[in-house]
């Protein structure tokens, strides 16, 4: 999946979202619209906002959301070393188990960096 990965995740969260919406109640809409509503700019800009969603994605092993925030923080114009220092952090709270999540959160980064 190298060179494929961003592209393929975001047309299978697309699909999957319209196929959870086709289901879904109030109370998952709700939940949908706080998920989204809450990495809006505030006292911390949304930059920041998506570097802690990353770091706790990490922490919880959730490959789908490490993905999700990686692209985020790459669409608001996070550093590699702003990156680094978020996933250091991510590391150590979660210990070595995280090890495998952080090699993929570095591909997918890398991933859109190579793109021009």
């Amino acid at each position: 999946m190298p060179g494929n990965i961003v592209e393929s995740f975001k047309k299978e969260r697309e699909r999957l979202n319209e196929i959870v919406m086709k289901y879904a109640g109030l109370n998952i809409k709700r939940f949908y619209n706080l998920d989204s509503g809450v990495y809006v700019d505030g006292a911390l800009p949304r930059k920041f906002k998506e570097l802690m969603g990353l770091v706790a994605s990490l922490v919880l092993r959730c490959d789908d959301c490490i993905k999700y925030h990686i692209i985020q923080c790459h669409e608001q114009g996070v550093t590699r070393e702003e990156l680094e220092e978020s996933l250091a952090i991510a590391l150590i709270v979660g210990g070595s188990i995280t090890i495998p999540h952080l090699r993929r959160a570095f591909e997918v980064w890398e991933e859109l960096e190579a793109v021009p």
